[in-house]
């Protein structure tokens, strides 16, 4: 397993199987829920995490397109979305994630989404039923999403 954060290239994903973690991040508010992924994986070499938790997140940084560092990372976000073979949102309870709910609507119908978006997410009703109006596959817990991308690994 391997997994690449912004700034890094994602030429890094090579042929492996391509996941990457959308959702809560909001910090000091959402758990790091990427991490928990990623170690279930640790030892599978066929899969690579896009993870946008920027381990060098500046949160002076201006949030406008002329915002160099602020750019870099949007466009890096946007091309992993695009790129990946899979997309997973986690909806963390207790968070906003406007920016999630954004990608949640640009992606809703690539066929290559799961959602988990468990009771007390503030918008937890709009998830579902885009979700269900889009066909999205949803499950109830981070656990639930492990075993789906082991399934999606072994098809």
């Amino acid at each position: 397993m391997s997994t690449i954060k912004p700034p890094h290239p994602l030429s890094a994903i090579g042929n492996r199987f391509s996941v990457f973690l959308a959702g809560s991040i909001e910090m000091g508010i959402a758990e790091n829920w990427q991490e928990e992924i990623e170690n279930a994986f640790a030892d599978d070499e066929r899969i690579c995490f896009l993870n946008p938790r920027r381990d060098a997140w500046d949160a002076s940084w201006k949030q406008e397109i002329h915002s160099e560092p602020f750019n870099e990372q949007v466009n890096w976000e946007l091309d992993g979305l695009e790129r990946a073979d899979l997309i997973v949102f986690y909806f963390a309870p207790g968070t906003k994630s406007p920016v999630s709910l954004l990608e949640l609507g640009l992606f809703a119908e690539s066929k290559k989404l799961l959602v988990c978006c468990p009771d007390g997410f503030w918008r937890k009703g709009n998830v579902d039923i885009v979700c269900w109006r889009k066909n999205i596959p949803q499950v109830d817990s981070i656990e639930q999403v492990i075993r789906q991308i082991g399934s999606q690994l072994e098809t």
